[in-house]
């Protein structure tokens, strides 16, 4: 067992740490945008969001036939909104007006801000540019599940409240494929729940 105070190592600046959690902590506070304006009261947050996008990449990866490194994945997912701890949640009708080169460089600078000098900075900023640019597959599959999680949350909201504002989500989904085959069975396998759903409650 161990027994004493465990050294910290000499390079921790705790200072700089402690800055990053407090920027981090923020995004439990910044609600999801897209849910707020379409009248979902105590919609979640990006926090909320953030891990359901990691878990669902987590489950998806044990189905994947290509080797995935989860270490980059989760970090990947975790990482893939903390820029919105300084840009906030910025809402679809909004990305209209802005070309997405514009927003992934406010997010990247927003990205290179947080992390500042952790030793991990640079590997994680490149992490962040292979989901931006789905240059990867984890970065894929980080974008799958991202997607996937806004959808679940949908069909949660659309169950729980009964608000039927939310149906633009599902009508944008069918023209643009999933890019991993074990998403693209979630989706279809959620799309069908929330059919059967819907008869039942015309039912009754």
């Amino acid at each position: 067992m161990l027994s004493g105070t465990l050294r910290v190592h000499p390079a921790v600046n705790a200072e700089s740490v402690l800055a990053l959690l407090l920027e981090a902590n923020q995004l439990k506070r910044v609600q999801r945008t897209g849910w707020v304006m379409r009248g979902v009261a105590d919609a979640e947050s990006v926090s909320d969001h953030s891990f359901g996008v990691a878990f669902i990449a987590l489950v998806l990866a044990q189905y994947m036939d290509e080797p995935i490194d989860t270490v980059k994945l989760l970090t990947m997912a975790l990482l893939h909104d903390l820029p919105e701890a300084v840009l906030s949640d910025i809402p679809s009708p909004a990305c209209l007006c802005l070309s997405r080169d514009a927003k992934s460089a406010a997010e990247q600078a927003a990205l290179g801000h947080l992390l500042g000098e952790f030793p991990q900075a640079e590997q994680w900023r490149d992490w962040w540019r292979e989901f931006d640019e789905r240059s990867s597959l984890e970065g894929r599959l980080v974008r799958d599940a991202d997607r996937l999680d806004m959808l679940l949350q949908a069909y949660v909201y659309e169950q729980t409240t009964g608000n039927r504002w939310l149906e633009e989500f599902w009508s944008e989904s069918p023209s643009t494929p999933f890019a991993c085959s074990v998403s693209q069975s979630v989706y279809d396998a959620l799309c069908e729940a929330r059919r059967l759903a819907m008869e039942d409650g015309c039912a009754g």
